[in-house]
This record gives structure tokens, C-alpha cells and sequence, in this order.
């Protein structure tokens, strides 16, 4: 019996949970939103909307295991009429958009969230509005904290009546929305306030830098900052974290560097000099090529307090060993000293020569023909070895002679000379 009311539950078929068919639930209606991009904010924005009651269908680059994940842009905008973009670059947001072309009609609203260049903004206002949809610009400002307790701030531009139809959706994750003008005024004004706020940073990362070489401890300079005018919200975020050491990503470095670099070629397209933005790009550049990208941009702090302090290192410890000491005396200034100093040590190893028995050595002035000499010494008469015994005498002992001198010397030896007379030439023309 037991084993037939076992088998009876095994075959009962399951009991299905109460509620929109699957197919049902991915028919388009006017509570589809669309999230493209599931990052730090696109993320937390997909959980407002879920919690204020929309239907949220999700597509990123790189596939994530979370409810509603569709296959591309263009199946995202078939499901749904309202799309908001939170992608990281300008390249990033076109190319979504031309994915996402196909599928657009005049029923869309598409939200553009990304900070990129006012003339990228107005790229992709063109390529939806080509399909007959509607495009709103919507950079925003707040971080991680902010997106999750839906206290974005969105600056909008655009279409007032498609801003009206999307307000609702923006302020799901937001609490405040504030419409700047055209298309790419908005994207201006974001840029604006990141140079701000990263120059903010940088001097407090200065500060604290100051403040701890000094030897001054760190909570009296946050009461006095505290107390100061220029104490900000921002500051009050990432006084404690940079004190802290903490630099878990809110607003990353790359992003950060990223509005910075768009804020500086904006400023040049008007012809001005922003010393200061270009100074904040110039330190999140050196911690990006540090390898601190994807921390948060105040992670600028590390350069004046670095991860490891090295001990202080004594005068006279060298990380090599020296070579020895070279005397003054043997100091030897040029190439030529070398070579000379190298010869002399060679003439001081070598056992000493004995000394031949003094003979009295012509000199080359003395060095002249038999004929010229006034010597009646005939041609005949001269031995065959005589010259060569004089030539050897004839060497220096203080520097070999330059080779003019040698040809000559060898032009005018006596042996040469008789040659010359056997042959009848003139030896004394050739002297000449």
C-alpha cells in the first residue's frame, strides 16, 4: 500500500505557480523598459524599476545569469518601447544603436545615459531619430549608493514631449530631473560638474598629503574641513575612504579619466586653456598606468601614499659592491694614458735587458753617403754587409721615426746608392 501511494505522488503532475504565462509576460506593453548595459548603475537601475513595478527586460555585452536576458539590442527593442542606455564610451553607444536601428519605430523613446562627446550625443539622436523614434539625453550624476537608493540625478535634453512621456521611468531611480535644453547641452553640463568634482579630489588628496607630512593627525583635519565652506558632499564620500585606504569602485578611474580627456578637447574645440582639468587628467593617467583602473577615481591618494614606504637607506650602504679605489697617482685621464700606462706595466713585468757595450752611434745628421762624406772608398771596395750593420745602428732607442722618414732614410742607405751608381744613374740627383 505504501508503495502504491508512492508511486500515485510520483505521477502526479507538478503544480504550477499562479501567474503570467512566460510568453505572456514578454508581450510589450506600455511597463517594458529595456536596460542596456549592467554595470555599477545600469544595474542598480534595472532593480528600481522592478521595485517601482515595470517590467524590465536586460541585454549586456558580456551575458549575464539574471532574470530576463535577451539575445540582442534589437530583440530588447521589440519587447519594449522604452530603452535606457548605460553604456561606457562614445563607440559603445553608437554601435548598440546601430544594432538596435532595425527593430526602432516612432513608438520608442530611447534614453541615452552615457557621458560622451556633445557631438556623439547628436550622432545617436540622428541614427534614431531616423527611424522615426524619439531620443532623449540623460547623463546623470551620483554613484553607486545613489543608483541603489534611487537618488540619481538626471540632467535631460530633448524633446519636451517625449521628455514628459519618460520622466516617470527616469525618476523611478532618481530624485531629481532637471532639463537642460537641446541635444547635447545636457552632456556639456555633466562634463562641467566631473571637472568639479575630480579637481575636488585632487586637491583633498593634496590636503591629506600635507596634513600627514606635517605630522597633524587626520580627524583634525576633518573637523576642521568639516566646518569649512568649501566641505562638500563629495568630499564628505570620500574623506573617509581615502583616510581608510578604501577604494572600491563608486565612480571608476577609467570613467573619471575618460570625461576628463572629453572635457579637455571640448575646452581646446573653444579655444580654452583648462589648467585645471588638464591637471586632474595628468594624475588619474599616471594611476591608470599604474594599473588602478577599475578603482575608484580617488584612488589618486595612492600617490602620495604608496602601498609600500621603503626604510630609509644608510649613506654608505650601496646596493652593489663597490670597486676598489683608484689610487691618484694612477688615475689615467684619456684613452692614450691607457694604452701608455698598459705599456709601461708590461716594460716593468719583463725581466730588464742586458745592457749591450756602449758604441759610438751616429746620428741621422751624421748618417750621409760614403761619396758625400769625402771618403775614397771605391763602390767596389764597400762590403756587402756594412750597410745593414750601420742601419741597425742607426735605430733609436727613445720612438720608431714617422714612414716619410723611414722611405727616406731607406731612399738614401748606402747599399741603394751603389745600386744606383752600377746602374750609372746619378745618386746625387736623387738625394736632391
Amino acid at each position: 500500500m505504501r508503495d502504491a501511494r508512492f508511486r500515485r505522488r510520483l505521477n502526479r503532475r507538478p503544480t504550477v505557480a499562479k501567474g503570467p504565462h512566460p510568453i505572456q509576460m514578454a508581450r510589450r506593453t506600455n511597463k517594458n523598459v529595456g536596460i542596456i548595459g549592467l554595470g555599477i548603475i545600469g544595474s542598480r537601475v534595472a532593480e528600481n524599476l522592478r521595485r517601482q513595478g515595470f517590467h524590465v527586460f536586460v541585454w549586456n555585452r558580456n551575458p549575464r545569469p539574471v532574470p530576463n536576458f535577451v539575445g540582442a539590442p534589437a530583440e530588447l527593442a521589440e519587447m519594449c518601447d522604452y530603452i535606457q542606455i548605460f553604456v561606457s564610451d562614445d563607440d559603445a553607444l553608437l554601435d548598440v544603436i546601430r544594432q538596435m536601428a532595425p527593430a526602432l519605430a516612432p513608438r520608442h523613446i530611447v534614453l541615452s545615459h552615457p557621458t560622451v562627446a556633445p557631438h556623439s550625443m547628436r550622432a545617436a539622436a540622428d541614427l534614431v531619430e531616423r527611424r522615426g523614434a524619439r531620443f532623449v539625453e540623460a547623463p546623470f550624476t551620483g554613484s553607486k549608493i545613489g543608483a541603489e537608493n534611487g537618488e540619481l540625478v538626471f540632467y535631460v535634453a530633448g524633446d519636451e514631449v517625449a521628455l514628459k512621456e519618460a520622466r516617470p521611468i527616469l525618476e523611478a531611480s532618481s530624485k531629481e530631473v532637471i532639463e537642460i535644453g537641446e541635444i547635447g547641452q545636457a552632456t556639456v553640463v555633466k562634463l562641467a560638474t566631473n571637472i568639479v568634482t575630480s579637481a575636488s579630489v585632487q586637491a583633498l588628496a593634496e590636503a591629506l598629503a600635507l596634513i600627514n607630512h606635517a605630522g597633524v593627525s587626520s580627524e583634525k583635519f576633518v573637523a576642521a574641513l568639516q566646518n569649512n565652506a568649501s566641505y562638500s558632499k563629495t568630499l564628505a564620500m570620500k574623506l573617509p575612504k581615502m583616510i581608510e585606504g578604501n577604494f572600491e569602485p563608486h565612480f571608476a578611474l577609467k570613467h573619471m579619466l575618460k570625461d576628463m580627456l572629453i572635457a579637455g578637447r571640448l575646452g581646446l574645440s573653444h579655444h580654452l586653456e583648462l589648467a585645471v582639468t588638464t591637471a586632474a587628467r595628468d594624475r588619474l593617467l599616471e594611476q591608470e598606468q599604474r594599473g588602478y583602473a577599475e578603482e575608484d577615481f580617488s584612488v589618486i591618494a595612492r600617490k602620495y601614499f604608496p602601498e609600500m614606504i621603503f626604510p630609509a637607506v644608510e649613506q654608505d650602504l650601496e646596493l652593489f659592491e663597490k670597486p676598489p679605489p683608484i689610487e691618484p697617482a694612477a688615475t689615467i685621464s684619456s684613452m692614450g694614458e691607457v694604452a701608455a700606462a698598459v705599456q709601461v706595466q708590461e716594460v716593468d713585468l719583463a725581466p730588464p735587458p742586458e745592457e749591450p757595450v756602449p758604441e759610438p752611434q751616429p746620428t741621422m745628421e751624421q748618417f750621409v753617403p760614403a761619396e758625400s762624406a769625402g771618403e775614397t772608398t771605391t763602390p767596389a771596395a764597400v762590403e756587402p754587409s756594412q750597410p745593414e750593420t750601420l742601419a741597425q745602428d742607426v735605430v733609436s732607442t727613445e720612438a720608431a721615426p714617422e714612414p716619410e722618414a723611414e722611405q727616406s732614410a731607406a731612399a738614401k742607405s748606402p747599399l741603394d746608392l751603389l745600386a744606383k751608381l752600377l746602374r750609372g744613374e746619378n745618386a746625387r740627383r736623387d738625394e736632391s
